[in-house]
């Protein structure tokens, strides 16, 4: 029962790479997360980033269902408005050269 309670805080996460020639492919192919409902979009882009170990000039976008959520949305409204019906949301990610 206390584990519900905990959870029930927590979106289930499923992020894979959006193309397969990314190069970021190898280091995050399909993993599950444990999201804070509280948190913004924008927040986990940024522990994403630094998991990743992103080099400067580069940028990483996630996808819900081939949308770009906007970065301060909650992630508690897009785990309501695009979870799948196994209870999991599914995001895609990549990332893009910035400067030149």
């Amino acid at each position: 029962h206390r584990l519900n309670c905990v959870l029930e805080n927590f979106s289930q996460l499923v992020l894979h790479s959006h193309f397969k020639e990314n190069n970021l492919y190898t280091l995050l192919v399909s993993y599950r997360f444990l999201v804070p409902r509280d948190m913004s979009v924008g927040q986990f882009i940024h522990i994403l980033s630094s998991r990743l170990h992103l080099t400067p000039g580069k940028a990483l976008f996630v996808f819900v269902k081939n949308t770009l959520p906007q970065t301060a949305s909650r992630m508690d409204s897009i785990y309501e408005n695009y979870t799948e019906d196994d209870g999991f949301l599914y995001m895609c990610y990549s990332s893009e050269k910035t400067f030149g």
